[in-house]
């Protein structure tokens, strides 16, 4: 479900509107869920019901043709066009109505280009104006790499050459390269049923590595690999060239276990260490570093967009309280040094400023909205804006903040009519760019 709040004129209108993606549609035909979740792919009942799922679709009970994604975790605006993303599926393309509203208007395959999964994080270049983004699969080839143009022409296909099917939530550009993460979070289905584990688990005996790829490369010979403790990685703030180095800032995780997010979620993070890092990939000589810039637990790194591929000085994150709970929002000055011996996040050294959301207040990520766009007035001038829920008192609403200054004042509160629930991405589009003025090929499932 995707949670819309339009303001204009100084008024705001606030709509909640699932996705109407295949698996929905057919799910309301039988009055109840008939897909698997990622949670069920867990020990002997996970192969239960992956077989269940496989035998539906081949008696027709379900039909899979159209994939199984449920579009609810990030959205992107790329050649007029708004998507709803999952990264087990293709986009949804939405329509913002003039009042405000949301309609889903169909798959959007690219022209029967797009024959694998689409990223919920795909990047778009603010200067050319195109979208680079990538799919991952549990069969070769593991990972695949996309560019389409600023037309919304998509290229053709670049399969990347890894030893194991993983998992790769989040990549990055730079001007000139493709970051991609070949992390141990590995698919491995014997281990599920055999351990009573995930389908996906972690191998903390793996390093990590990252290949840095020329972005336009018509294949993966010119690909670098560089390699780097273990960790995994959900979410990367930016990424941009220095000299010859490639430097990524990105939110760095230590021995992740999946259950944190299947199930019951704990009310405190426990051996949880999600922190901010620097990583630095030198082409010249093939060393990688790796630098931590705060200590747990930060995660939803957001910038100011305008800056994407390029250097940028700020960083603005979520403090997790638990998997699902932000109990704050951190500002990070990327050019000042971190203070050491901090055991908690507080203001100093790289930390400009935190937004504290209260006693039993808990938001979301926080999307930056530039004052002006574009890159003419200062990186940091602009707004935060994000949910978040009371409760003590039940309520949800919307807190505008100033991004210069992280004011414990807000700039503006919208009381939302009901509660919001907790969220994964947040999203901004201008009126002028939420408007269609083209027509193009959907799939309606």
């Amino acid at each position: 479900m995707i949670h819309g709040l339009r303001i204009k004129d100084g008024k705001a209108t606030y709509v909640s509107r699932y996705v109407r993606t295949s698996r929905i549609k057919q799910e309301e035909y039988f009055g109840g869920a008939k897909f698997m979740k990622f949670g069920d792919l867990k020990g002997l009942f996970g192969l239960l019901m992956v077989n269940m799922q496989m035998l539906r679709g081949k008696l027709k009970v379900l039909d899979v043709s159209y994939r199984t994604g449920r579009a609810n975790t990030a959205l992107v605006y790329h050649h007029g066009k708004l998507l709803a993303l999952s990264e087990a599926d293709k986009p949804y393309a939405l329509k913002v109505l003039e009042d405000g509203d949301l309609q889903t208007l169909g798959m959007l395959d690219y022209d029967n280009r797009l024959a694998h999964s689409f990223t919920a994080h795909p990047k778009v270049d603010p200067f050319t104006g195109e979208m680079f983004t990538f799919g991952y699969s549990h069969t070769l080839p593991y990972i695949t790499y996309r560019v389409i143009s600023k037309d919304g022409v998509m290229h053709d296909p670049v399969p990347i050459t890894i030893s194991d099917p993983i998992m790769m939530h989040d990549f990055a550009i730079t001007e000139n390269y493709a970051i991609f993460m070949d992390l141990p979070m590995y698919f491995r289905p014997k281990e599920m049923v055999k351990e009573n584990k995930l389908i996906f688990t972690f191998d903390a005996t793996k390093k990590s590595h990252f290949g840095v790829l020329p972005r336009y490369a018509k294949n993966e010979l010119q690909i670098r690999w560089f390699e780097l403790p273990n960790c995994f990685i959900f979410h990367n703030a930016n990424a941009w060239e220095e000299e010859d180095e490639v430097v990524l800032i990105t939110c760095h995780l230590e021995n992740p276990d999946l259950d944190m997010v299947n199930g019951l979620v704990k009310e405190k993070l426990e051996n949880f260490s999600n922190e901010l890092y620097e990583m630095r990939f030198n082409m010249k000589t093939g060393l990688a570093s790796q630098k931590k810039l705060s200590v747990s637990a930060v995660d939803f790194p957001r910038v100011n967009e305008s800056y994407t591929g390029r250097r940028q000085r700020y960083v603005y994150g979520t403090i997790l309280d638990n998997i699902v709970k932000v109990s704050g929002i951190i500002k990070f000055d990327l050019h000042a040094e971190p203070e050491t011996g901090k055991t908690k996040l507080e203001v100093g050294g790289n930390v400009l400023g935190i937004y504290d959301l209260g006693p039993g207040r808990f938001g979301s990520e926080a999307v930056f909205v530039p004052r002006v766009p574009g890159i003419t007035s200062e990186e940091d001038d602009g707004y935060l804006i994000f949910f978040v829920h009371d409760e003590n008192t039940g309520k949800s609403a919307i807190n505008v903040i100033d991004a210069k200054t992280m004011s414990a004042n807000p700039v503006a509160v919208v009381e939302m009519p009901h509660r919001v629930p907790y969220g994964f991405h947040a999203f901004f589009v201008t009126e002028k760019s939420s408007i269609i003025t083209e027509q193009w090929k959907l799939i309606v499932p």
